[in-house]
């Protein structure tokens, strides 16, 4: 599943929109240490996360993911948004849950139903 293809389907309200909506997603990261996420998260993932900062754009940076989700209901601080858009970093944003929200990803991955 692209990039584009997560947002057509209208289950995540979009943040910011980046300039890789042909990135292949190729599953879901969930983590809320900078640090790890840093070491673990790779190339292509969606990072499902309830850091809004500034620093968790550097890290989907050099990590090469293909899109934050910001779970429940968490938004970018204003600072972290002007710098996401900046980037051109795709960041999108839910009420669900880090679990509920990774757990939505690994369906639509896998062309499985949603519930």
């Amino acid at each position: 599943m692209k990039v584009q293809e997560l947002i057509d389907k209208n289950i995540f309200q979009v943040v910011t929109i980046g300039d890789n909506l042909d990135q292949d997603i190729t599953k879901p990261f969930c983590c809320d240490l900078l640090s790890f996420a840093m070491s673990k998260a790779t190339a292509g993932a969606a990072w499902i996360t309830v850091m809004g900062n500034i620093n968790t754009l550097a890290v989907a940076t050099l990590t090469d993911i293909s899109c934050i989700i910001l779970a429940h209901g968490v938004m970018l601080d204003s600072v972290a948004l002007e710098k996401a858009k900046v980037e051109n970093i795709t960041v999108l944003c839910t009420e669900l849950s880090i679990f509920d929200a990774a757990y939505k990803v690994h369906k639509l991955i896998n062309d499985e139903t949603i519930l």
